[in-house]
């Protein structure tokens, strides 16, 4: 937004921006001014980037619709599954603490750097992340889907190395998140053996 700039002003301006002395009050003293800008006064990489609230209402929001349109069903409940299958009711609590954890990492991450490695493996990751349940649950593709899962914890385990000397947090944000995709795809292998 432009502020309202009278003629004096706009005059002492340019002849600021010339290279010009600061003007000289009656006094002859001359006038300090602050240099401060309260819109730049974050380094450029801050400025106007989405708050953590909204990278956790973006994630856990397409995480939550991902799995409503693509809920278990007769299909999956007809598969033979390994004694270590714990109760369909665990899968929404644990999917949404780790879904705010990773949309935290991934908020941290990208408003320190929005481009390079770091912030494009948070970004594969999140798509093979989404792309796994309707796979699995709506096309039963349970090879494929085990594909997925596989590439998707070389990508969080790529995330926690990179951040680990860059942001720490991050990382550690991160490792929760590789135990569960880690277990997930021990539980995938073995219903792909068992059907």
């Amino acid at each position: 937004m432009a502020l309202p700039v009278d003629g004096h002003t706009a005059g002492a301006m340019s002849k600021r921006a010339a290279g010009n002395d600061p003007p000289v009050e009656p006094s002859g003293r001359r006038r300090v001014e602050p240099v401060m800008n309260i819109v730049d006064s974050h380094p450029p990489q801050h400025r106007q980037f989405p708050a953590p609230v909204f990278f956790i209402v973006a994630v856990v929001g397409v995480g939550i619709l991902i799995g409503t349109l693509s809920a278990p069903g007769p299909w999956y409940e007809a598969l033979r599954k390994p004694p270590f299958n714990p109760p369909n009711w665990i899968f929404a609590p644990v999917w949404t603490v780790l879904y705010v954890f990773i949309a935290i990492a991934g908020w941290r991450v990208w408003r320190r750097t929005p481009r390079g490695t770091l912030p494009g493996a948070w970004a594969a990751q999140m798509l093979l992340n989404w792309s796994w349940t309707p796979l699995f649950f709506v096309l039963h593709q349970v090879w494929a889907a085990f594909a997925v899962i596989v590439l998707l914890f070389a990508l969080v385990l790529v995330f926690i190395a990179r951040a680990w000397s860059t942001d720490r947090t991050a990382a550690l944000l991160f490792v929760p998140y590789a135990a569960w995709v880690a277990f997930a795809g021990l539980l995938n292998v073995s219903i792909a053996v068992l059907n």
